[in-house]
């Protein structure tokens, strides 16, 4: 009895007045298009504030640095990729990102993810000085470890001849590899000569690179073979550029 009764005072659409259904479509119509002409909301960089003094962060680790540095890691990211947007990295404020980068490593220097992020992520932006102040950091952060860390200069050293086209200073960067990271790769500490090649020192190039085969440091074959290939072709190349003297 009560559902019909309820059924029975319940109003069709129908015997809502016109007027009524005129007001409410327009303000429906209205709501859309507000919505529709809405910007969408913007991720902004700014957002990133410098972090906490690393003291107090040592203190707020608990007594797990490591852990925390990885949970703060994971905090600059999500300036990088928040839900739903995208933080383009040449919109972060730089002197922020550089102080969570040293204070990531303060709390956990072994750990390599910050250079990686420093020479992978953001040096990689069309913003040639904010490229440079990242390719710093990992050359100053180098300097404090250079055998466990020479593969980040090694990268930095890539960016400063492909993208900046700055030749000396992949070649200082190559330098230092060769000179302090005992521990690198051969491909890294022989870096330096080939630089000096394609900055037209063909005969320094040499030089090195007759002193290193000779030095005993190469030991592979394979490698021996194709660095004294390299080597012929830099002395053929150099008598091709000064050719002697006819008699």
């Amino acid at each position: 009895m009560r559902w019909r009764l309820a059924r029975s005072t319940e109003r069709s659409i129908a015997s809502v007045p016109k007027l009524g259904l005129i007001v409410l479509a327009a303000a429906l119509a209205l709501h859309i298009t507000w919505q529709a002409l809405e910007p969408p909301p913007q991720a902004r960089g700014a957002a990133l504030r410098a972090p906490p003094d690393p003291k107090w962060l040592r203190v707020a680790s608990l007594g797990e640095p490591i852990a925390f540095a990885q949970a703060l890691t994971l905090y600059l990211q999500a300036f990088d990729n928040q839900p739903g947007l995208s933080v383009p990295y040449r919109e972060l404020d730089y002197a922020a990102v550089l102080a969570w980068l040293k204070a990531i490593l303060a709390l956990d220097p072994r750990s390599q993810y910050p250079l990686m992020m420093a020479a992978q992520l953001y040096a990689q932006v069309p913003d040639e000085a904010k490229t440079r102040a990242m390719l710093d950091f990992v050359h100053q952060q180098f300097l404090h470890a250079p055998d466990q860390r020479w593969r980040w200069l090694a990268h930095a050293a890539l960016i400063a001849k492909h993208r900046l086209r700055d030749m000396p200073l992949a070649l200082r960067y190559a330098d230092d590899i060769t000179v302090n990271a005992r521990a690198a790769q051969s491909w890294a500490r022989q870096m330096r000569i080939f630089i000096l090649e394609d900055m037209g020192e063909s005969r320094a190039a040499a030089v090195l690179l007759g002193g290193l085969l000779a030095s005993g440091e190469v030991s592979d074959p394979a490698e021996i073979r194709f660095l004294t290939e390299r080597l012929d072709k830099l002395k053929a190349d150099e008598i091709s550029t000064f050719p002697s003297k006819s008699r």
